[in-house]
């Protein structure tokens, strides 16, 4: 009897009798991969930031970091990564950009893209293994496409609205502030497409096999064959 041909990958998610694959249970190196990326997004913050017009916002390498960790990582984990260094910062870590910590940057023009960062990593990752589950190619080509939509949908609209409400300007205003930032987005989406996926070659454990195993088709039932 001819068997199906599935990629070959160390770590599969058993399959229940319906055919789909069971959520997989985070062990110890999921959380340790949370823990290496939220201090690589705190780290990021520490690079000095250019500072433009009058909005109060400066440009920062964090949109780098952010949008890596999710092409990293994968969905659920870029989330919980990316969100732990939101909540430490807001518990007064001085890990935001300038050195900034506390509930007080909530109140300032900042906020709509902190609050964005989290959003972004999460819909990033889910895009990438939706491109590493499909096997599309190119696919630095799909994760910058990934990485520039989430930053689109998510950082291009809170943002602004951040700079509206904080800084107390109209909503046309603050969206023609943002658009300052959109040269340094798509560069640092052009270099986090390639970067993550040499990630992926170097440590397929990390999304790689998982996205693949999640892919695999189903094997035959019995009524089937």
């Amino acid at each position: 009897m001819a068997q199906l041909k599935e990629e070959t990958v160390t770590e599969q998610t058993p399959l229940p009798a319906g055919g789909t694959r069971s959520t997989e249970r985070w062990g110890a190196r999921d959380l340790a991969l949370v823990a290496v990326f939220a201090a690589l997004v705190a780290a990021s913050a520490l690079v000095p930031g250019i500072s433009i017009g009058g909005v109060g916002v400066p440009i920062t390498i964090q949109t780098l970091a952010v949008v890596l960790t999710g092409l990293v990582l994968g969905g659920p984990r870029a989330i919980a990564a990316v969100g732990l260094y939101v909540v430490l910062g807001l518990a007064g870590l001085p890990i935001f950009s300038q050195g900034r910590a506390g509930l007080g940057v909530l109140a300032g023009p900042s906020a709509g893209y902190i609050v964005a960062f989290p959003l972004v990593a999460g819909l990033a990752g889910l895009l990438a293994t939706r491109v590493l589950r499909k096997r599309l190619k190119p696919r630095t080509l799909w994760f910058f496409l990934a990485a520039f939509g989430s930053s689109l949908l998510l950082t291009h609209t809170l943002g602004p609205l951040g700079i509206m409400i904080n800084g107390r300007t109209s909503l046309s205003a603050a969206f023609l502030a943002d658009l300052a930032f959109y040269p340094g987005d798509i560069l640092k989406n052009l270099v986090a497409a390639p970067l993550a996926v040499a990630l992926h070659r170097a440590f397929p454990d990390i999304l790689l096999r998982r996205a693949a195993a999640q892919g695999a088709p189903a094997p035959a039932s019995a009524e089937q064959r």
